[in-house]
């Protein structure tokens, strides 16, 4: 007797063994193993709840890293963030500069080397070399007034960046299935692919692990979920706070 496989259910097993008996030298149809056989059951659910499942169990995880690229206006922030409920850390790099983010409660530190600082049109002065030879290779305190804070904390920000991220437009489908780093998937779209796709695991909990953004702006993936990570504040010789608003750059 054949033993039934760990995790197969007595009616899997039941429908393949009928299979067999029933092949008698002609390949029949309609006896393909299903795919969501001895996954988390997402896979079989509508389009719109498998969406929700997996906005929860992103919510409830303590810990993501989100890595890929974001069109935002007219720019492409290339990102490899690690982020949780009370701050993130990582790196963003656009139009070829590259820099660093850390927030830690309330306090947003932004690292970088002295030619993001310097204006890059030409015109500055001996002011802005000053400047980027004081800020260049530190963790500079954002201040909460600067525009830079609400630009770059979002970056940061678990919940709110996951909120702008997980939602597909228009007309919610399923896509079938796909596997992601070795995960089995289940792919949903909206507009069938003009509102975006979204990947999410057949295994273990629903966790979004592939997102093509809407109207082509940008893909990312998600890994290491629940996965908790440590945020060290810089060291005094580590940092520079340059007062109420950071220069230009």
């Amino acid at each position: 007797m054949t033993p039934i496989r760990h995790g197969r259910s007595r009616s899997a097993v039941l429908a393949s063994a009928m299979c067999a008996l029933l092949v008698t030298g002609t390949v029949l149809t309609g006896c393909a193993e299903d795919p969501n056989e001895g996954t988390n059951g997402v896979g079989r659910l509508p389009a719109g709840r498998i969406q929700g499942k997996t906005r929860t169990a992103a919510e409830s995880a303590g810990a993501v890293r989100v890595h890929g690229s974001v069109v935002s206006g007219e720019k492409t922030y290339a990102l490899d963030m690690r982020l949780k409920g009370d701050g993130g850390e990582g790196s963003v790099t656009t139009e070829g500069t590259t820099f660093q983010l850390l927030r830690i409660g309330e306090q947003l530190f932004l690292k970088a080397d002295a030619g993001f600082w310097s204006h890059g049109d030409g015109q500055g002065g001996k002011g802005d070399g000053d400047a980027a030879s004081k800020l260049g290779g530190k963790f500079v305190k954002v201040p909460q007034g600067d525009p830079a804070y609400k630009k770059f904390s979002g970056f940061t920000d678990k919940g709110v960046l996951l909120d702008g991220l997980l939602t597909l437009h228009g007309t919610l489908a399923t896509d079938g299935h796909a596997e992601q780093a070795g995960v089995r998937t289940i792919r949903i779209t909206g507009d069938k692919g003009s509102g975006g796709a979204l990947e999410v695991s057949l295994e273990g909990k629903p966790y979004p692990l592939r997102l093509e953004r809407a109207g082509g702006a940008g893909t990312l993936t998600f890994s290491a979920w629940g996965e908790d990570f440590s945020l060290r504040k810089p060291e005094r010789n580590e940092t520079v706070d340059y007062g109420r608003q950071l220069p230009t750059s």
